[in-house]
């Protein structure tokens, strides 16, 4: 059930001088959220900007006895909204809209996870790392940015007992180049009988770039689009995105709604890359 709340700020945590981590006091969220799925926000009291963001949950955070009681969401500060949550303090209030959208599948054991981010996209993936690591499931992430301290919340994913596979154009951590230089090793290595799951979010080039180097192998891929959403419940169809139905048909269809999660061989991907 989606539920629509003025959540309290109880943490904002700055990582960097750009990105933030914010954590909402939204319990009847957090029972609900499953890995990939968002909420629509905006701090309380204002009216700029006018519309509510999409954020991905981030993480779903539990009490001592284990029970679901807030979300957070990672922010990067670019315009007027991500300024004012980076701003906004503890006790402090956000509307908050969720959870919305279609959701990651995780895979099952002997079946092994591969997830690939890049900068913010890396969003959806605690909450889904989480549900890969608690099924048993093996999960490597394969994390790219341009720079070493951009690569964020590593040690946070390596205590949970996922594999990092890290890459910066700057070759200061990690492969000295894009994502997808390890994630094609990765690759290379496994035979096609071995089961893997691919999931990837970040820069649609990147994402379309994770799915050319999986086809390549036989592998398909959810992906987590990224467009720019109004109302993130299909009203105001600011968000439709372009795929192909099973005869092949290019179709619209409403990422809040039908995504924002896709398995990315639907995509049309010359459309989104323009």
């Amino acid at each position: 059930m989606i539920v629509d709340i003025d959540a309290e700020v109880m943490a904002n945590t700055k990582l960097s001088a750009d990105y933030n981590v914010l954590v909402l006091a939204a319990p009847d969220i957090a029972r609900q959220a499953r890995p990939g799925q968002f909420v629509m926000v905006k701090p309380s009291g204002s009216f700029t900007p006018l519309l509510r963001r999409p954020f991905s949950i981030f993480e779903v955070l539990r009490d001592p006895s284990g029970t679901p009681g807030a979300i957070s969401l990672l922010n990067k500060r670019i315009g007027v909204g991500t300024t004012l949550l980076w701003d906004v303090e503890p006790a402090g209030r956000v509307l908050c809209l969720g959870p919305l959208g279609r959701p990651f599948e995780p895979v099952d054991p002997p079946a092994e996870a591969f997830m690939v981010a890049g900068g913010v996209g890396l969003a959806p993936f605690a909450t889904l790392g989480d549900a890969l690591i608690a099924r048993g499931t093996r999960t490597t992430l394969f994390y790219g940015a341009r720079r070493g301290p951009e690569l964020l919340y590593t040690e946070w994913f390596a205590t949970r007992g996922v594999t990092l596979a890290l890459a910066t154009e700057d070759g200061s951590r990690g492969d000295h180049g894009l994502v997808t230089q390890p994630l094609q090793r990765a690759l290379a290595a496994r035979v096609s009988s071995d089961p893997v799951a691919l999931y990837a979010c970040g820069p649609t080039p990147m994402m379309h770039a994770v799915w050319k180097l999986a086809a390549g192998f036989g592998r398909d891929v959810q992906v987590s689009l990224e467009p720019v959403m109004g109302c993130g419940m299909g009203g105001c169809y600011s968000c439709v995105i372009p795929i192909r139905n099973d005869g092949g048909q290019r179709h619209f269809v409403r990422s809040c709604l039908a995504g924002p999660v896709f398995n990315a061989s639907r995509v049309v991907w010359e459309d989104l890359m323009g």
